[in-house]
This record gives C-alpha cells, sequence and structure tokens, in this order.
C-alpha cells in the first residue's frame, strides 16, 4: 500500500472521529439545559412531527440557532487562525492575541453605540451591517500590526506578537471607554458581548454571516497550496512564481472577513485561532488543504463544548463561552511561548 494511501485513510478516520465529536457536542447542547429534551423529542420536533410547543420554542429559538452560530464561529476562527500562522510562520499567532479580535471589535463597539444613540428600530439591517464594520476595524488593525512588525526587509514574529499584543490591550480600553458611555442596558450587552458569548443566538445573526461563510470558504480552500509554499518561506513562494504581495492581500483579507463575521454575532472569542491550527498541524502535518479543514473542525468542536459547559456548569448563571475557551487556551499559550523561547 502506498504512503498517500495510508495518509488519506488517517485523515479520513481523523476526520470522522472530529465529526462523532462534533455531533457528541451538538447533541447534549440541544438535550441539556435548564429543560431537559430526549433526542426522539429533538428530531421529532427538527421534522416537524412534534407540535408541542414549549418543544419548538426551546430548539428553534433558543438551542438550534446557539449551536448553529458556535459551529460558523469555530470554523470560522479556526481557519482564520490557520491562515495567519502560515502566512507569518508563527505558531504563535492567533486573531486575539495578535489583537485582530479587538481590531473589528472596537468597530463593532462604536457601530453598537452609534446605533443606539440614533435608536436605529431595523434590527435585520442592523444585523447584517456589523460584519462590514468589523471587516474595516480589522483590517486597519491587521495592517497597523503587519506594518510595524515589518523590519529589515522581512516580517520578524516576536515584534509580531508584542506589536499583537500592544494593539489588542489598547483597543480593548478603548471598546470598554465607549462602552461605559452607553446607557445600562446596551453597556450590559456590550460587556458581555466583549467577553466572547452567543447566549443571544438567533437566525437573523445566521443569516448575517452565512453570505461571509459562502464566499470567503472556497476561495480559501481553492487556493490552499500556496498557503504550503508560504509556510516554507515567502522566497519559495517567489521563486515557483506566486505573486507574494497579491496572495497575501487576498489571505490577509479573507481571514479578517471571517473574523469580522464571527465577532459581530460571538464578540472577542479568544484562542480558538491558536489551538486548532497547531492542534491541526501535528495531526496531519503542513498540508494546508488537510490543515484548514482539520482546524475547522476542531475549531467547531472547541466552540460547540466550551459553550455547552459555559451554559451548564454554573446554570442558572451562564458564563460567557470566551472566558470557558480562555481557561484552556491561556495555560497552552504559556506552554508554546515557553518551547519557542527554549528552542
Amino acid at each position: 500500500m502506498s504512503r498517500e494511501i495510508v495518509k488519506q485513510r488517517k485523515f479520513i478516520q481523523l476526520a470522522f472521529i472530529l465529526l462523532i465529536l462534533l455531533f457528541t457536542g451538538m447533541y447534549v447542547s440541544l438535550t441539556h439545559g435548564e429543560f431537559t429534551m430526549t433526542i426522539s423529542d429533538v428530531i421529532r420536533t427538527l421534522i416537524g412531527i412534534d407540535q408541542n410547543r414549549e418543544h419548538q420554542l426551546v430548539i428553534f429559538e433558543f438551542r438550534l440557532p446557539r449551536v448553529i452560530i458556535a459551529l460558523f464561529v469555530g470554523l470560522g476562527l479556526g481557519i482564520a487562525g490557520a491562515v495567519i500562522q502560515a502566512l507569518t510562520r508563527n505558531e504563535l499567532a492567533d486573531p486575539g492575541i495578535l489583537g485582530i479580535n479587538a481590531g473589528a471589535g472596537v468597530a463593532v463597539v462604536i457601530y453598537m453605540y452609534a446605533v443606539s444613540r440614533m435608536d436605529v428600530s431595523n434590527e435585520l439591517l442592523s444585523t447584517f451591517s456589523m460584519p462590514f464594520f468589523g471587516l474595516i476595524g480589522g483590517t486597519i488593525t491587521a495592517l497597523f500590526i503587519y506594518g510595524f512588525s515589518w523590519t529589515h526587509g522581512r516580517l520578524d514574529s516576536n515584534r509580531l506578537l508584542l506589536v499583537g499584543i500592544a494593539a489588542g490591550s489598547g483597543l480593548g480600553a478603548i471598546s470598554l471607554y465607549i462602552s461605559l458611555k452607553m446607557n445600562p442596558q446596551d453597556f450590559e450587552a456590550a460587556t458581555m458581548w466583549m467577553t466572547g458569548t452567543i447566549w443571544n443566538a438567533n437566525w437573523n445573526k445566521i443569516i448575517s454571516i452565512l453570505p461571509w461563510f459562502c464566499f470567503l470558504l472556497p476561495i480559501m480552500f481553492l487556493r490552499a497550496s500556496h498557503l504550503d509554499l508560504f509556510y516554507l518561506g515567502e522566497d519559495t513562494a517567489k521563486n515557483v512564481g506566486v505573486s507574494t504581495e497579491r496572495e497575501k492581500s487576498i489571505w490577509l483579507l479573507g481571514s479578517v472577513g471571517l473574523i469580522s463575521a464571527c465577532v459581530s454575532v460571538s464578540g472577542s472569542i479568544g484562542f480558538i485561532g491558536l489551538l486548532s491550527p497547531h492542534i491541526a498541524r501535528s495531526l496531519v502535518g503542513l498540508h494546508h488543504r488537510k490543515v484548514l479543514a482539520v482546524s475547522g473542525l476542531i475549531g467547531m468542536v472547541l466552540v460547540t463544548f466550551g459553550d455547552f459547559i459555559a451554559k451548564t456548569v454554573f446554570s442558572p448563571v451562564e458564563l460567557p463561552v470566551g472566558v470557558v475557551i480562555a481557561i484552556i487556551g491561556i495555560p497552552y499559550f504559556i506552554y508554546l511561548l515557553k518551547k519557542k523561547l527554549n528552542k
């Protein structure tokens, strides 16, 4: 049996295991909570056989939108993290740590503040507009960090990390300052949102981010082979005729677009873009078409289980899912940082 066939079988087995974990997370999220349902109740409600109004309300208004948002956020942040790590060739790079989440977040907070001042009543229009503001804020932040991390004709990974952490801290302070100007109700919502939460998921939010994923993901997977070259070094990409500046712009805008869409519906959830790609590369190597797929699946599993833990562990009090992910992510980041410094 050839080596490629063995690798392909291992990849299929890995994807199957991750899908089992994902469906397990979806199962516990849909059946468990303040109101417990059996899997039979859930299936009958989903296919329209069960006409119990209480079951329909719990599934279609609360739990199912929340699960779908968790899947999209995990998928988007996992893939965006893999892209940023490949472009920067830095395994510590993460949209949250580098401040890109904070950049998208501060733009969305400004938008929320402006909408609250203008008393805009069209919720659907407001929800659709948020990812665009996030894209603007995230792109400006990414360009700022990228520009300040460029030295002697190359991207300095250590400077990238330091500039990103500084930018993230500063932008987080700006977001907090703006939120303090809001009325108490909007301030509470903004504070919960900044810590990373999907408790108020609804179908409008799902509709607002769906076009971003449908447009950006196919482009990323079709061009994934270019990331293999970038991870080996920019000179390698140039030597095979890749227009590196053009490719970097496409990848940067694509990843920031995904991040902005995720931030607009879940707030700033950090460490998914750090954990998922690192675990994916350790499992499938450096073939980025596989890395993107596995990283996205791992991100979906992490956010789905993280949200389930957030809403059940201290029930009826609910933790933001961003706090749960941070409890896992911070020790892992320290481990990676220590490993990098010891090289």
